[in-house]
């Protein structure tokens, strides 16, 4: 199973069943899965429900593409394979067609995956979700040289293109280090996301943190063992593999260590180096008087004090974010080398020395 696969694979059954895993959980009495396609019916009584998902991103001129929809129905994984641009693809619950066009000089590509199973009005969310698509991903391919641009950080060059796009239900993400691959998932990623090397497989609930979750697993009462042995194949399994977890396996996902040189280049630093706002200059190691706005309890806490800037980071929304250590504070050197830093709006920060 390529990386891909194992990624899209844990995504899938996210939320399928939450700890402690067993059938008379309350938590588990109606699932909480992400990624629905609701029945058309029962979608239109909210504007937050969905009967469809809509994938669109931005390919190279004459790229060939496929696709394939992944979701979860009946408690079983189900994909639908659509290898070329063509008709609709029927299936037991709606429809699905992969799509292209060409763009300014670059190629649309649209995955369309529609419910139109027919319900009467006035179900309830447990009853909708017996005739829905659970869970629904996708990911789109395209054949060598052809390439994917990102959606979320296009180059300039795709980024007209790439505005023309709108996904619907869907988060779209360049999902392979040869950009050959676009997954559109049902929770919001970066692009390239990536499973933890030291992950020992999907406890149904991977965006939490894994050594927790399979300690939790390993106390599980006798009781309730017992009562998961009545459980779907999916949850059994999960649970067999957990239990087989080795005292190294659980080390392994306790944390990591990664070192860098110390002298390595600014560029290996994320972010900015320097940037004006209004006027004003920031630049990485600039000594500060923080001035923070009063909005939280323990503000005045930190009002007055000194700081020096480590990372200034520009969001998808353009806004400034600086990011400091305190330099009165006894952890600052300790802070600093994990990454863990206060976050300031340039307004909230004075350079010292202007």
């Amino acid at each position: 199973m390529s990386r891909l696969d194992e990624l899209v694979d844990t995504l899938l059954w996210e939320g399928h069943q939450l700890y402690p895993y067993t059938p008379g959980a309350i938590k588990n009495a109606t699932p909480t899965p992400f990624g629905i396609v609701y029945p058309p019916a029962y979608a239109a009584a909210s504007p937050h429900t969905h009967d469809r998902v809509r994938l669109q991103c931005v390919a190279t001129a004459g790229a060939e593409v496929s696709a394939t929809v992944h979701y979860l129905a009946g408690g079983e994984a189900q994909r639908i394979e659509l290898p070329a641009p063509g008709p609709p693809v029927a299936f037991g619950l709606g429809t699905a067609v992969l799509s292209a066009e060409e763009v300014g000089g670059w190629l649309r590509v649209t995955v369309l995956v529609q419910n139109t199973v027919r319900v009467p009005e006035g179900l309830t969310r447990t009853e909708a979700l017996a005739h829905s698509l659970l869970s629904t991903h996708v990911v789109v391919r395209c054949a060598p040289p052809g390439r994917f641009m990102s959606p979320i950080a296009p180059p300039e060059e795709a980024a007209t293109a790439v505005m023309t796009c709108h996904s619907v239900n869907i988060f779209p993400v360049l999902a392979t280090p040869a950009d050959d691959a676009v997954l559109g998932a049902a929770i919001m990623l970066p692009d390239h996301p990536q499973l933890a090397p030291e992950s020992t497989g999907s406890l149904f609930d991977s965006t939490e943190i894994e050594e927790a979750l399979l300690l939790h697993v390993l106390a599980l009462s006798d009781g309730e063992r017992a009562e998961l042995e009545h459980a779907d194949p999916a949850v059994r399994a999960m649970i067999e593999r957990a239990v087989a977890a080795t005292p190294e396996d659980i080390m392994r996902l306790h944390g990591r260590v990664t070192v860098r040189d110390p002298g390595e280049p600014d560029e290996a630093v994320p972010g900015e180096s320097e940037v004006v706002v209004t006027g004003r200059r920031f630049a990485r190691g600039q000594h500060v008087v923080l001035r923070p706005d009063a909005t939280h309890g323990q503000d005045h806490l930190l009002r007055g004090r000194s700081a020096t800037i480590e990372r200034i980071l520009v969001d998808y929304d353009d806004h400034v974010h600086i990011c400091v250590t305190v330099d009165d504070d006894p952890g600052q050197e300790l802070m600093r080398d994990i990454g863990r830093f206060l976050y300031f709006k340039p307004t909230e920060v004075e350079v010292i020395g202007t």
